[in-house]
C-alpha cells in the first residue's frame, strides 16, 4: 500500500481555539462549510479548494484551516464526509472503537458526498480549477478524486491514511504531502513506496517530512508544543506555496 489504514494514532488530537469564520451551508442533504476569501466579489472564483477531511469531519480545527486558505486568496469548500456523525474528541477521550466506527465510512459511502461537492463547485460555484487538500482519512479521498475525470486538479494530503498504491498510480495532476517522522501508517518504507510511485507517474510532486512530530500534526497536534506549531504551520505553507504554483 501507498499508505496503511488508519490505526489508534488517528484517534488522537487536540482541539484548537479560534473563531471560524465561515458559514454552513447545505448541498442537499449534505453539510457544507464554505470559507470566501476576504476580498471576495461576485464573480465567480476561477479556483478553488475542497477539503476532504480527517475523522474528525467538520470540527472547528478543519474549519480554522478552511478559514486560513481562504485568507489566502482561496474559496474553500468542506464537506462532512460523515453524515454527522464524525469521530469527536469526546470520543478520543471515551475509548470508542475508531475502527468500528470506521466501517460505515467507505469508499462506496464516501464517494457520492466527494462527487456531488465536486459537482457543485464547478457547476454552481462556477470554478474551473479545483485543489484538493486532504488530511488522514481524506488524504484517500483526495487521491481518488485525482483520477482522470475525478474532478480534482493538484492535490496537497497530510499524514494520509488508507492510500493504495493503485489510487496513487492513476492521480493525473501534481500531487504533494506533508509527512510525519513518527507515522505507523505512513512510515519511512512506504514513503519510499510513494516516492516511486510518483516518479514513475512523472507529475510534479513533493515530498516534506517533518521531524518530531507524528500522524495528525497538521490538523490536530498539539500547538502548545513548539515543534508541533512549528510543523503545522510550515505544512499550510507547503500547501498554499503548491496551489499558488499549480492551481
Amino acid at each position: 500500500m501507498a499508505s496503511n489504514p488508519p490505526s489508534t494514532c488517528c484517534a488522537r488530537g487536540f482541539k484548537h481555539e479560534g473563531i471560524a469564520t465561515g458559514e454552513i451551508t447545505k448541498i442537499g442533504d449534505i453539510d457544507v462549510y464554505i470559507a470566501r476569501p476576504h476580498t471576495a466579489t461576485t464573480q465567480q472564483p476561477e479556483k478553488a479548494i475542497i477539503i476532504l477531511t480527517d475523522i474528525l469531519g467538520l470540527a472547528d480545527n478543519t474549519k480554522f484551516v478552511a478559514d486560513d486558505y481562504a485568507s489566502r486568496g482561496y474559496l474553500t469548500v468542506v464537506p462532512d464526509l460523515f453524515g454527522g456523525k464524525a469521530f469527536t474528541m469526546n470520543h478520543f477521550q471515551t475509548g470508542v472503537d475508531f475502527r468500528v466506527w470506521l466501517e460505515d465510512y467507505t469508499p462506496e459511502n464516501v464517494d457520492p458526498i466527494a462527487a456531488v461537492t465536486i459537482k457543485y463547485m464547478r457547476e454552481t460555484l462556477g470554478v474551473k480549477r479545483i485543489g484538493a487538500a486532504g488530511y488522514c482519512f481524506g488524504a484517500k479521498y483526495a487521491t481518488r478524486f485525482m483520477k482522470e475525470g475525478g474532478g480534482i486538479d493538484v492535490g496537497y494530503i497530510a499524514h494520509p491514511s488508507f492510500v493504495s498504491p493503485e489510487e496513487l498510480e492513476a492521480i493525473k495532476g501534481p500531487y504533494s504531502i506533508s509527512a510525519a517522522e513518527t507515522d505507523t501508517i505512513f512510515p519511512a518504507n512506504l514513503r519510499h513506496d510513494s516516492e516511486a510511485i510518483l516518479t514513475k507517474v512523472g507529475l510534479p510532486w513533493q515530498m516534506n517530512l517533518f521531524s518530531g512530530v507524528q500522524h495528525g500534526f497538521a490538523i490536530r497536534g498539539d500547538l502548545s508544543n513548539k515543534v508541533v506549531k512549528f510543523a503545522k504551520e510550515q505544512a499550510f505553507i507547503q500547501a498554499v506555496t503548491w496551489f499558488n504554483e499549480h492551481l
